[in-house]
């Protein structure tokens, strides 16, 4: 695989850039057409703390009524069409131009916020990494990473526990299903880092991993996603 991912890049920039959603000539460097770039569905104003739309900057009500462990989540668009197409793309099917073009708007998205000292992908369990064959959040966080010139530390947090399918529970249900499911390497520590992931919908999983990483020693854990779902 590590082998095989240098030459797929390199065999990608070879041929003419064609766009993920509508199949028209990509422009600006990207595999997006001008008119599906456009069309991407922009965070806008968003809480600063879970990244839900709102209609004016702030926080939510939930989020002042219960803090949650994140300092900051970002997130670099509304999870609606075309996002709705292109993640499922590179999270269930492997589709390596879809993941890198997410994660060069992610860059885009994210270049001007507050420089972590590393980023930090939310971990797949093995047992489930073994299944799909690639993590999704680290396949975005590696470009993301490089092209942000910010370490990454794929080995700071590890997901100790399988646990079920957050997308087949309730929000009260996520949150039981992820308590102790992360913990954290024994080893020097950053004092700020930044999770990555594909799709925040309750915050569950990304709380739990900053939890774990607070109780670890770290002092401010953010969030940056690709997409969150209203």
């Amino acid at each position: 695989m590590r082998v095989l991912r240098p030459l797929a890049g390199l065999f990608d920039r070879l041929l003419p850039l064609r766009c993920l959603v509508c199949a028209e000539a990509g422009a600006d460097g990207l595999d997006l057409c001008r008119d599906c770039r456009a069309a991407l569905p922009a965070t806008g104003h968003a809480c600063a703390s879970c990244a839900l739309p709102l209609p004016a900057p702030g926080r939510c009500g939930h989020c002042l009524r219960r803090p949650p462990p994140l300092h900051i989540a970002r997130a670099a668009f509304v999870y609606a069409a075309p996002l709705d197409r292109l993640l499922p793309r590179h999270k269930f099917r492997h589709d390596l131009a879809a993941g890198r073009l997410l994660a060069r708007l992610m860059a885009d998205a994210f270049v001007a916020c507050e420089r972590p000292q590393a980023l930090v992908p939310v971990p797949l369990h093995r047992g489930r990494l073994r299944q799909r064959g690639y993590d999704q959040a680290l396949e975005l966080a590696r470009p993301l990473a490089a092209r942000l010139r910010l370490p990454l530390r794929a080995d700071l947090l590890r997901r100790e526990r399988a646990t079920a399918a957050q997308s087949e529970l309730d929000a009260a249900a996520r949150r039981r299903n992820l308590r102790g499911a992360f913990r954290v390497a024994d080893r020097p520590l950053p004092d700020h880092v930044a999770l990555v992931d594909d799709v925040m919908t309750t915050g569950a999983t990304l709380h739990a991993a900053a939890t774990a990483l607070h109780r670890a020693g770290v002092a401010r854990v953010d969030a940056w996603v690709c997409a969150r779902v209203p």
